[in-house]
């Protein structure tokens, strides 16, 4: 079913926000080819072994990326220069995509974090070193 909310909620947007947004979906969607879609505090977002891994909002004047979690994008300052952001959200311009190769960095920060908590909240597999 989150599939499909993602799909109306994107269909409500004007564009070039729907179509910015949906190539970050893709984008995601090929970087993490396992996650699941969902709708996380009412927003679109991609969860992996039962973690939220990331997401994205549409706003009036900007786009967000939205990590689920609060220091994902302090450790990437550098790459983030030019974007504003808040502790949780990177803002991006709503007819410009975020690049591949920061999109894989977000990621791969907040896999680093999630497998860094231990098992995944659906498993009792062992934490991996």
């Amino acid at each position: 079913m989150s599939e499909q909310e993602i799909d109306a909620y994107l269909a409500n947007l004007e564009e070039p926000k729907r179509s910015t947004l949906g190539e970050l979906r893709r984008t995601i969607h090929e970087v993490v080819p396992d996650a699941e879609e969902c709708i996380s505090y009412r927003m679109p977002a991609f969860r992996l072994h039962g973690r939220v891994i990331a997401g994205f909002a549409a706003f009036t004047n900007h786009l967000s990326y939205l990590p689920h979690s609060g220091s994902v994008l302090s450790e990437l300052a550098d790459d983030l220069a030019g974007y504003a952001r808040t502790p949780g959200a990177l803002h991006f311009p709503v007819d410009q995509p975020l690049p591949r190769p920061l999109v894989e960095k977000l990621i791969a920060v907040r896999l680093r974090q999630v497998r860094g908590r231990g098992a995944p909240r659906s498993t009792s597999a062992s934490p991996e070193a």
